[in-house]
């Protein structure tokens, strides 16, 4: 067998299409399908068939599919002990992928741990879209991917969501804006301009739906995808915007802004995804230890 061609169909199977999976190995989608065709000749089966424009897996694909996950992944783990064998490389490489809805500054605490071990680390880090960075986990390109929310039952990938911890969210705004606001927290929401995170943040439900347990109704200002975005604007008084209770501290020393209300109603949760049932990879240990004991601590207070 040509395990190019597998390692072809293999990609193109956890990727979901030709397209995609062309960009992910740097070949065009005609060279992709030709290996593929090859394989499927060499083993006298189909292993894709064409739904509308997309490729679905026969049956022999799935079965096919099963078998290459196994070979890859045990490649994948040859490369790590051999690289770890007592005179091989001394550094070890850990490759992380972070959803960009994750803040950067909960990213260097949730990380931090892995470059403090004894062992000496190499940090690589990509960020994307919570999807496209669980294809390269299932690939095997990434040791880990970093999430404000777990990897969906409905996602056919085989890998294992790992709870770091969670925090409350506070309320933020500049001191000449909080001086405007009327009333305690929350009611002096109400009619406020606010700076809020956009539909596919994992807490604007919970944001949306608190809004009108209170019966807070506050003028939004902008939507943002983007928390540092969405934060600069904060800090420049266009508008209350909400962020992580854990960061607390630091968003007002960064931003000249003031804390003006918190709440343990919303809660920002925090997953490490990996192919790993149980945690073997000595980085991603370090990081869910020290995150599960102390790292995202509730911050104690109570409030609307």
């Amino acid at each position: 067998m040509n395990f190019k061609h597998l390692h072809y169909f293999w990609v193109t199977a956890k990727a979901g299409g030709i397209l995609r999976a062309g960009e992910q190995l740097h070949t065009t989608p005609q060279t992709l399908s030709g290996q593929i065709k090859l394989l499927e000749a060499w083993l006298g089966r189909a292993l894709f068939r064409k739904s509308g424009r997309q490729l679905e897996l026969t049956d022999e694909g799935r079965l096919a599919l099963g078998y290459a996950d196994q070979i890859f992944t045990l490649g994948a783990e040859m490369e790590t002990a051999l690289r770890q064998a007592s005179g091989g490389v001394k550094t070890l490489e850990f490759r992380v992928g972070v959803a960009d809805s994750v803040a950067k500054s909960v990213v260097y605490r949730l990380l931090e741990p892995a470059l403090s071990m004894p062992q000496p680390v190499r940090l690589i880090c990509s960020e994307g879209k919570f999807p496209d960075l669980l294809a390269q986990l299932a690939l095997h390109r990434l040791d880990l991917v970093l999430a404000d929310e777990p990897m969906s039952g409905r996602v056919s990938i085989k890998a294992f969501n790992h709870p770091l911890g969670s925090t409350p969210m506070s309320f933020f705004c500049t001191p000449a804006l909080k001086k405007q606001l009327k009333g305690d927290f929350p009611g002096c929401l109400n009619d406020a301009p606010m700076l809020i995170l956009g539909p596919l943040s994992s807490v604007r439900k919970q944001l949306d739906n608190w809004l009108t347990k209170h019966q807070i109704h506050p003028r939004v200002i902008g939507e943002f995808d983007d928390g540092a975005l969405m934060r600069a604007f904060g800090r420049e008084g266009r508008g209350v915007f909400m962020s992580a209770s854990v960061l607390e501290a630091e968003t007002v020393a960064q931003d000249g802004v003031e804390v003006i209300g918190h709440t343990e109603e919303m809660v920002e949760e925090f997953f490490a995804v990996s192919v790993e049932r149980r945690i073997t990879h000595p980085c991603v240990a370090a990081i869910t230890e020290a995150a599960r004991s102390q790292l995202l601590r509730s911050t104690g207070r109570k409030g609307g």
